[in-house]
């Protein structure tokens, strides 16, 4: 790989850290190791070619372009936290896994969609996940904080807003939700 190879792979990396909360593949390594799956397997559930997979984990690709497969990364990363406390077992993730390889996507906002708990209510987590998607689909964290700091003087919560969300971490923007929960 030559340095602008380098460079441009760094550069991917960057971004997907800003837009995922780290590189997508360390996430996709780790979802593969908590759920046992293999490249292919993983690419099947979500609905990508094993090629962009393996472009997306490497770095010569940034972005998701799709908002479902997004979602069903998200949905994946909840269930393999699910296995991992031992909520559910591995014949459970199984069936759930093929459920979200069929699922379309679909708002966290209207409760469509895996993204509900066994209350039927939108996880906060998934809530605050889908608001970050949203904004990351439209503009690059940069971009995003430039019209943050342009917002600033004169509507600085609409600022807040889309710093927390639109580059900030997932932590943050779950923290920042709640705390404007009544």
């Amino acid at each position: 790989m030559d340095a602008t190879q380098q460079e441009t792979t760094a550069r991917a990396r960057e971004l997907q850290r800003s837009w995922y909360g780290e590189p997508l593949g360390a996430l996709f390594r780790r979802l593969i190791d908590d759920l046992g799956l293999n490249q292919a397997r993983l690419a099947a559930v979500l609905g990508l070619s094993a090629p962009m997979l393996s472009q997306l984990m490497s770095g010569q690709r940034a972005k998701i372009g799709n908002p479902a497969v997004v979602q069903r990364v998200q949905a994946l990363q909840e269930l393999a936290g699910q296995v991992a406390d031992g909520s559910i077992s591995a014949a459970e993730a199984t069936d759930r896994m093929d459920e979200i390889k069929k699922s379309q996507g679909g708002s966290v906002l209207t409760g469509t969609g895996q993204t509900t708990t066994s209350s039927g209510a939108p996880t906060v987590r998934r809530v605050v996940r889908e608001i970050q998607s949203l904004l990351r689909s439209v503009a690059a964290a940069g971009d995003i904080i430039d019209a943050a700091d342009t917002l600033a003087p004169t509507h600085p919560e609409l600022a807040e807003f889309l710093r927390v969300y639109g580059a900030g971490r997932t932590a943050e923007a779950v923290a920042h939700y709640q705390s404007h929960q009544s």
